[in-house]
C-alpha cells in the first residue's frame, strides 16, 4: 500500500512537471519570436489535430487504429519518452533546436556534462527570462533604481582570451574592476547569447543571493533592528521548538547551525513534501514544520540554502514594515543601482509567515555596483564595513564538509573558508588577505579583493569556462 501511494505521488509530480514543462516550452517559443530568433521556429501544421494530446490523457484522436501514437503528434517523430510512452508535440510552434531537457538544473560536473548552445539557450530562458514571461506576476521584494545611479569610469584593455571564452563557453558577461575603474567589459557575442542580453537585462544570481542576504543583514544591524552577529534568535515565534531557536545569528551566517542531519545545499535530508529548499513556493512557516522537535548537532560547516532563508526572513521579522526601507538603504541608497533589483516573495503568503526568498536578480552592472559598495564600506570603515570585517574575522574552515567537496565546483575547489555567506580563504592566497567571493550555480561569480581593490563579476549559463584564468588569476595577480 505504501509503495502504491509513493507511485501515485510520483505520477502526480511527474504529471504536474510535464504540464509545467509544456507551458514553459510554449512561452520559450513566444520568447524566441519576440527576440526575432525565428530561424529556429516553425508553425506546427498538425497543431489543431494534436493540440489536445498530452502524455497523460491523450484521446483516441491521438492514435492510429493500431494503437500507436500518430507520428505527427509526437515530438521529433516516433520518439519514445522514458517508460511512460511519448513526448507529445502539442505546441503551436515547433523548433529545430537540439535541446536536452532536464527536470532540474544542468549537473554541475561539467567535465562529464557538455550542454550545447540550444540547451543553454533554453536554460537561459527557463531560469532567467521565465521570471518575466511564464511567471510575470511572481511577487517580488523589488527595489527601484536610484535617481542618481553610480557611474563607472572605464579604461578598457583588450583581453583576447576573454573573447574566446565568450565565443566558446556558457559565459555571457564579464566585468573586471581595478584601479577604481572598469578595465574589462565584455558580453556574449550577438551570434551566441548577446542578442538576448542587454545592459538592462536582469540576471539570476543563484547562490549570489546568499551573500546579498548577508549584506542586507549587515544593514539591519547597523540600523539598530538587530543587535549584532551574536544576537540570539530567541524572539521569533516561527522557529520555536526547532534546532535554530536561541542560536546566535553568526551560526546561521556561517552555516554551522548543527542541521547536517536535516538539510544540505538545497535538499531536505528528512521526509518532505517540498520540491526544494530554495524554491519560492513555500514560506518559512511551511518549511519549519520539517524541523519541529529537531535537535542541534555539531557546529560544523554545512552548506545549506535554508540557513540563508532563515536569515533573510529573520531580518524581515525584525524590521517589519521597514523591511523595504532596509532593502532601499542597501541597494538604492548605498549601491546606487541603475535598474531595479529584487528578491522573490512567496505568492499568497505574508510577512508574518516569512515570505521572503533569497533568489536575487540584478543587471550585470548592478552586480558590480553592489560589489563596489561593499568595497567602499570596507575601505571607509563604515558601520557595514565593520560588519564585513567582523564576519571575515569570524570565518571558518569548510574542511569538514565532504559532501560539497566536488573537485569541479569552483566554490569548493578554490575557496576553503566561509565568512558570513561569503566564500573565502582561496587556495594560493594568504588566508588573512581579505578576498571574499559570492558564487552561484552555473558560473555566477562576484569576487572582491578588499585589500587591493579588485573585483571580478561573471554571469553564465553553465560553469564550463576557465574560472582560474579569468576570475581567480586577475584577483590574485592583478592585470
Amino acid at each position: 500500500m505504501k509503495k502504491l501511494i509513493l507511485i501515485v505521488l510520483g505520477l502526480i509530480f511527474l504529471s504536474s512537471n510535464a504540464i509545467a514543462n509544456d507551458k514553459t516550452l510554449a512561452k520559450f517559443h513566444e520568447w524566441l519570436i519576440q527576440n526575432n530568433f525565428t530561424e529556429s521556429i516553425e508553425i506546427n501544421e498538425h497543431f489543431e489535430e494534436c493540440k489536445n494530446c498530452s502524455r497523460w490523457d491523450a484521446g483516441p484522436e491521438c492514435f492510429e487504429e493500431s494503437g500507436k501514437p500518430k507520428k505527427q503528434c509526437v515530438l521529433d517523430g516516433d520518439q519514445s519518452y522514458g517508460e511512460d510512452g511519448y513526448k507529445w508535440s502539442n505546441q503551436k510552434y515547433k523548433n529545430n533546436l537540439k535541446i536536452k531537457f532536464y527536470d532540474g538544473w544542468i549537473p554541475e560536473s561539467w567535465e562529464n556534462v557538455k550542454p550545447n548552445y540550444d540547451t543553454l539557450l533554453y536554460e537561459f530562458f527557463r531560469y532567467n527570462q521565465k521570471a518575466f514571461t511564464v511567471e510575470p506576476t511572481t511577487e517580488k521584494y523589488e527595489v527601484e533604481p536610484s535617481s542618481n545611479p553610480y557611474e563607472f569610469n572605464s579604461n578598457l584593455i583588450d583581453e583576447k582570451y576573454i573573447d574566446k571564452q565568450l565565443e566558446k563557453t556558457a559565459l555571457i558577461s564579464y566585468l573586471r574592476f581595478e584601479d577604481d575603474q572598469i578595465t574589462v567589459d565584455k558580453i556574449s557575442p550577438k551570434d551566441r547569447f548577446g542578442k538576448f542580453i542587454k545592459d538592462d537585462t536582469r540576471l539570476r544570481g543563484m547562490s549570489v543571493g546568499k551573500t546579498m542576504t548577508s549584506y542586507v543583514a549587515g544593514h539591519a544591524i547597523c540600523e539598530g533592528y538587530i543587535g549584532s552577529i551574536n544576537s540570539r534568535l530567541n524572539d521569533w515565534p516561527l522557529i520555536e521548538n526547532t534546532l535554530y531557536y536561541d542560536q546566535e545569528l553568526i551560526n546561521l551566517l556561517n552555516m554551522q547551525a548543527g542541521d547536517e542531519k536535516y538539510v544540505w545545499s538545497s535538499e531536505f535530508l528528512i521526509p518532505s513534501n517540498f520540491y526544494g529548499v530554495d524554491d519560492h513556493i513555500n514560506d518559512i512557516k511551511t518549511f519549519v514544520t520539517e524541523f519541529k522537535n529537531s535537535k542541534k548537532g555539531k557546529s560544523e560547516f554545512n552548506y545549506s540554502a535554508f540557513s540563508t532563508q532563515l536569515i533573510l526572513n529573520y531580518v524581515l521579522f525584525k524590521t517589519g514594515d521597514d523591511f523595504e526601507k532596509i532593502l532601499e538603504k542597501t541597494f538604492k541608497e548605498k549601491a546606487k543601482i541603475k535598474h531595479s533589483v529584487f528578491f522573490y516573495r512567496v505568492p499568497g503568503s505574508s510577512k508574518e509567515r516569512g515570505n521572503a526568498n533569497i533568489m536575487f536578480f540584478a543587471t550585470r552592472y548592478d552586480y558590480l555596483r553592489i560589489a563596489k559598495a561593499m568595497l567602499d564600506d570596507w575601505q571607509n570603515d563604515t558601520c557595514v564595513g565593520k560588519y564585513l570585517k567582523t564576519i571575515f574575522e569570524n570565518r571558518i574552515s569548510k574542511d569538514n564538509d565532504k559532501k560539497s567537496n566536488r573537485g569541479d565546483r569552483t566554490q569548493w575547489k578554490f575557496a576553503k573558508g566561509y565568512a558570513g555567506q561569503f566564500q573565502t580563504h582561496y587556495t594560493g592566497i594568504n588566508k588573512d588577505r581579505p578576498v571574499m567571493g559570492m558564487h552561484g550555480y552555473g558560473g555566477q561569480h562576484v569576487v572582491i579583493d578588499f585589500e587591493k581593490s579588485r573585483i571580478v563579476v561573471t554571469n553564465a549559463l553553465h560553469e564550463n569556462f576557465n574560472y582560474k584564468k579569468i576570475v581567480y588569476d586577475p584577483i590574485n595577480k592583478g592585470k
